[in-house]
């Protein structure tokens, strides 16, 4: 029996760390890499800044890859088995199927318990240290942040829009003021500008405007249109932007997806009253998902087993193909309930389980079914 755990284990584990390494690269990092493009053709980031990028979002990747991974090794190696009788072979000299599923349970678990440590420690922390060196390059290279045909938010209440880029030069410059409701209270139009270095050693970096026009708004009633003050334009004038207040206002701002468990169980324990009921559904909705995702892997393989055996299909596409239809299914669901995460009207808490319910009692129904054929 030794020889065939470690023969069903080796084959499992083989295939599953290249569908890792495959699904990571082309679903995961090709797409970011596709949104990366972008700051390295149009925003001049150096090349480390990118790579350390792609390092943390690894981890994250992970959460999604090593389940699906795992479920599309299962299909192909016991699709293999059964399309080449390579079970029956084994069910003939009194091997049962839960005994030839021993090992690959126990594979499962391990993903489990791998996948908890990502979800809860590992992930959080790699997605607020990427956040972490975005505004550290914004600090430490803020022209790098400013892009032909890009609207630029990163400023606290400011909107930027340049539709050319060359070098440090402008041309056809928008830059609207927005108030702490975000309505719109001032606009500035420059024809081109200049961005400078600060050379006083202040966090910020000087915007040099030239054939520039302003058009103010009222303070009290900014989305009154008739109310709109005409300015006066100026053939060149400086704007200062505080680097300081753009730090400072994201180092402490914090999604829930950047948080550890112990951080988001010791919110929900302090936070009491003074959360809406919408913070709170959103905030155990986030602490159930870490452990309802880590289940995933157990789940599919619930599930993958008695479909490749029923499939009787050693085709690698075949495989690919039910791991696509199983993960798209399971992975939509859980964009969906975190989609309503702050909606307490849906329970979204308790619909994130529902993925693994369903697929662990349809898995325990078919594999039933199949061990007692």
């Amino acid at each position: 029996m030794r020889i065939l755990d470690r023969y069903i284990s080796r084959q499992v584990i083989t295939t599953g760390l290249i569908a890792v390494g495959v699904l990571s690269l082309v679903l995961v990092l090709g797409n970011i890499f596709k949104q990366l493009l972008d700051l390295l053709v149009n925003h001049d980031v150096p090349l480390q800044y990118i790579l350390s990028f792609i390092a943390y979002i690894i981890p994250f990747s992970l959460t999604f890859t090593i389940p699906w991974g795992y479920l599309t090794a299962v299909l192909l190696v016991f699709g293999r088995l059964s399309a080449e009788n390579e079970l029956i072979a084994l069910r003939s000299n009194g091997v049962s199927i839960p005994r030839v599923c021993v090992p690959v349970f126990g594979i499962a678990i391990i993903c489990v318990g791998f996948c908890f440590w990502i979800n809860v420690e590992v992930a959080p922390k790699a997605q607020e240290q990427m956040k972490a060196a975005l505004y550290n390059m914004a600090t430490s290279n803020p022209l790098a942040l400013f892009g032909s045909d890009t609207p630029i938010d990163q400023f606290p209440g400011k909107l930027i829009y340049v539709e050319k880029k060359e070098g440090t030069k402008l041309k056809d410059i928008l830059m609207y003021d927005l108030n702490d409701r975000g309505q719109l209270t001032m606009c500035v139009h420059a024809r081109s500008g200049e961005l400078l270095t600060d050379l006083s050693g202040k966090q910020q970096i000087i915007l040099r405007l030239k054939d520039s026009q302003y058009e103010e708004r009222d303070s009290e009633k900014p989305d009154d249109l008739t109310k709109i003050h005409p300015g006066i334009g100026a053939k060149q004038n400086d704007l200062a932007i505080s680097l300081e207040e753009l730090y400072e206002r994201n180092k402490h701002k914090r999604s829930l997806s950047q948080m550890t468990l112990n951080e988001l169980l010791l919110m929900q324990k302090q936070g009491g009253n003074s959360l809406d009921p919408g913070e709170v559904s959103a905030l155990k909705t986030e602490t159930n998902k870490r452990f309802s995702f880590s289940l995933a892997s157990f789940a599919f393989c619930l599930i993958a087993v008695p479909l490749a055996i029923t499939a009787h299909r050693k085709e690698t596409s075949v495989g690919f193909l039910f791991s696509l239809i199983v993960a798209f299914v399971y992975f939509l669901f859980i964009v969906l309930v975190d989609m309503v995460r702050s909606n307490p009207r849906f329970h979204p808490d308790i619909l994130i389980w529902a993925p693994n319910i369903i697929f662990i009692t349809m898995g325990a129904i078919l594999f039933y079914r199949m061990s007692r054929r």
